[in-house]
């Protein structure tokens, strides 16, 4: 389909420019920018005017919930609320029931996907079978099967034996490995950050140094085997600072925070309300700002949603015993602006990370950037329009948030995946 975007602002992350420019749609490629090509005869003509276009969102969080957890979510549901989100590109972590350990299991959750024909599904193959931490799976054939990456989702490996042979293993056919940087005795058992809130409260607590030991041990082992790793939802200020010095010493390492963590702390939790009921918790408002401070100076790479849809029932359960997690794809876009908003942060350079720096990271040439020649995925959205976050507004199964009641900037008007008009708003 051949499709004008006419009169909006375009947003270039990638080199941080904003200006009104019209865009032409063909065979899903992006085809001109300002002038139209010779010839062209647009099949649909989408009226920008007073709003911004921006590349389609990348996420290098969101579970889908499939297999396993349809009671949750459906690949349908949330995948809908991806395209509500504009989100065109999305990671998936391995943690399904059964885990994403084998290449027939792989290959079912991309052909689903496709057949559904909305925004890009990149599924992270389990490092170890069925995330047990003992035995690697077959990387390369994971990798035919067509994962992105190797990870362990929320679940480390205790035996660094194994972590560094899986790491040897990734460095070998050039496989970046994710990991969350949590030791497995610190974090076991904790639902709240150590501090006098989790004192106060009576909550288990998770000690910062959950954080920095394993990234300690995560740095040497990538001095030892050269291996690519991405450091998945750091939230502390010390795990920050450990982060720049592995930059500045020149580890192949990249990094992401959540949404959550870039605007709450402890203290939001108030009385056990389970909707902050997250993993990794949140932490002191000086971890916040240096959140903060790390997505604009580079230390931190991107932002994710870290899209956890949790049932309701699991959310009505005492703060310690609630399930955690929190939707996330309809809020992405909303929640960043929020915070340049907040931070006096220019726009392209909150947007570069939620597009064009998590394609980088995924080593995705055709995402993140709206350029002649590249993929037709973009997400236009009304800057100065504010929606109501409710259980009604929401197309994902997962109703559960920190930030219901709350409105927010920025209401997504389209979103075109693969020069396809997926989602228009009515």
């Amino acid at each position: 389909m051949k499709i004008h975007i006419q009169g909006g602002t375009l947003i270039d992350p990638a080199v941080g420019t904003e200006q009104q420019q019209d865009i032409f749609i063909a065979a899903g490629k992006v085809v001109a920018i300002g002038n139209a090509p010779a010839d062209f005869q647009a099949e649909k003509t989408i009226d920008a005017k007073g709003l911004h276009i921006a590349p389609g969102l990348v996420d290098l969080s969101a579970r889908l919930r499939e297999p396993g957890y349809e009671h949750k979510a459906t690949l349908e549901s949330e995948m809908a609320a991806a395209l509500a989100g504009g989100v065109t590109s999305l990671v998936c972590p391995p943690d399904t029931d059964p885990t994403l350990d084998e290449p027939g299991l792989v290959e079912m959750l991309k052909f689903r996907a496709r057949n559904l024909d909305q925004a890009h599904v990149y599924p992270l193959g389990a490092l170890t079978v069925g995330l047990k931490g003992q035995v690697i799976t077959e990387m390369v054939e994971l990798t035919e099967a067509g994962c992105i990456g190797f990870s362990q989702a929320d679940v480390p490996v205790v035996d660094t034996q194994v972590l560094m042979r899986a790491l040897q293993y990734a460095n070998t056919y050039g496989y970046t490995v994710w990991l969350r940087p949590v030791d497995a005795y610190l974090g076991k058992g904790g639902v709240a950050a150590s501090g006098a809130l989790a004192s106060r409260l009576g909550l288990s607590g998770v000690p910062v140094s959950a954080e920095t030991i394993a990234l300690h041990t995560i740095f040497e082992l990538v001095r030892v085997t050269g291996a690519r790793v991405h450091l998945s939802h750091v939230s502390s200020a010390a795990g920050i600072e450990l982060m720049r010095a592995a930059k500045a010493e020149g580890l192949p390492v990249s990094c992401d925070v959540t949404v959550n963590h870039v605007h709450l702390i402890d203290l939001d939790i108030g009385y056990f309300d389970a909707q902050f009921r997250l993993d990794p918790p949140l932490r002191q408002q000086r971890d916040r700002e240096a959140i903060r401070a790390g997505l604009v100076d580079g230390t931190i790479d991107a932002i994710c949603s870290d899209h956890t849809p949790v049932d309701d029932d699991e959310k009505l359960l005492p703060f310690a015993e609630a399930t955690p997690g929190a939707t996330g794809l309809e809020l992405f876009l909303s929640l960043t602006v929020k915070w340049a908003d907040e931070a006096r942060v220019p726009l392209a350079k909150a947007l570069n990370r939620i597009t064009t720096a998590p394609a980088d990271v995924l080593k995705l040439d055709a995402a993140g950037r709206v350029a002649v020649g590249a993929a037709a995925d973009l997400c236009v959205f009304d800057r100065n329009a504010y929606w109501r976050v409710e259980p009604r507004a929401l197309k994902s199964q997962g109703h559960n948030t920190p930030f219901l009641g709350y409105e927010l900037p920025a209401r997504v008007m389209a979103t075109i995946v693969s020069g396809r008009v997926a989602f228009e708003q009515r």
